[in-house]
């Protein structure tokens, strides 16, 4: 039976109702059990603030998964893949747990999904190349799902670690949703295009209780299931045969190029990459006097003025064969934006005269 407007409508509303119901919820759960993130040298706020917020996000989704999803197989392996990331980061929100726990479930989360959606990533692959699955075998089967499992193990770890600030993990998420959900519809898989709104609609109903100014942080549970669902959704819009492969990285470079710069000057520097630090170019943005506000204004700013127009000009008739040159400039004048406003915020940093390196 077709589903029509106003079903699709009502779903999308309840999706985001219950996230912002559950939200509402989580608030006042969180001060009841004193989860709090309190003022610190490694934090970016004044003030204690709750967290845990993102269960709004998690149980909306899945929730969503499992009576809208038309496969009862995927509906239920999804689900359980957003259950195991938000409940280890639940977890987490309450009493901290070891990284190699959550590194566990955030694997068996991915294998999952790797269960429930192998078989369309390849039909995708082989779309560009008919035959080129069946050609190599299992080795090119294994190698394509070792590299989805560790983008999406990164793509969670990664959205973890740039969620420091009121409302950019939030922002970011709201704009690559709606950036999917346009190039799904334009590309005409109504499906993919119905669960990214789905995300954008339960992110929306977190939003105005983290943006502009923070009533409640998402907490690991919240950013470890935006982090999984951006990483799936990214991994869509690059293997759509209809959408230029370089789509999906581009639609969330602003995030992939702080996360990845930082990283690796860390290790250049001889640095504990893996330990809690405040070197991501947001939050030396934040302690050179801009707020958080202004901060995520950059960001979207980034995003409007060049992962738009790139996306529109590689993606348009015929054109695609520009893609990797663009890509390439992007991630070049990503790259250079972020080594310039590091070194202008070491210059003009006003919190703090010298930083504490892990």
């Amino acid at each position: 039976m077709a589903v029509t407007s106003w079903q699709i409508a009502a779903m999308l509303v309840s999706v985001a109702a219950l996230s912002m119901l559950l939200t509402w919820a989580a608030i006042g759960y969180a001060r009841r059990r004193q989860l709090l993130d309190l003022p610190g040298r490694r934090r970016s706020h004044r003030q204690a603030t709750p967290r845990g917020g993102g269960i709004g996000i998690a149980v909306s989704l899945i929730l969503a998964g499992l009576t809208c999803w038309p496969d009862p197989q995927q509906a239920l392996c999804l689900a359980g893949a957003i259950a195991l990331v938000g409940g280890v980061g639940w977890v987490d929100d309450h009493r901290g747990l070891a990284a190699s726990w959550r590194l566990l479930a955030h694997a068996v989360a991915v294998a999952l999904l790797l269960v429930a959606f192998g078989g369309d990533f390849a039909a995708h692959v082989a779309s560009w190349s008919p035959g080129a699955i069946d050609a190599t075998g299992a080795l090119i089967g294994l190698g394509l799902a070792i590299a989805v499992g560790l983008w999406l193990v990164w793509s969670i770890n990664l959205h973890n670690f740039m969620d420091g600030i009121d409302g950019i993990l939030a922002m970011q998420a709201v704009f690559v949703f709606a950036l999917a959900v346009v190039a799904f519809a334009h590309a005409g898989t109504a499906r993919d295009a119905l669960a990214s709104a789905a995300c954008l609609a339960a992110t929306c109903g977190f939003l105005p209780f983290n943006f502009p100014r923070a009533r409640v942080f998402m907490g690991d549970v919240g950013s470890g299931v935006l982090g999984l669902l951006l990483g799936l959704v990214m991994l869509g819009l690059s293997l759509h045969p209809g959408l230029a492969a370089t789509t999906g990285v581009i639609a969330g470079s602003a995030f992939i190029i702080d996360a990845t710069c930082t990283l690796v000057s860390r290790i250049l520097a001889g640095r504990r990459w893996y330990s809690a630090h405040r070197e991501h170019l947001y939050q030396w943005l934040f302690r050179s006097g801009f707020s958080h506000a202004r901060v995520v204004a950059f960001y979207m700013g980034w995003n409007m003025l060049i992962v738009v127009p790139t996306l529109l000009w590689i993606n348009r008739a015929g054109g695609q064969g520009s893609q990797v040159p663009s890509a390439t400039a992007l991630f070049a004048l990503g790259v250079f934006t972020w080594v310039c406003g590091k070194q202008w915020c070491l210059r003009h940093a006003v919190m703090e005269t010298r930083h504490e390196a892990a």
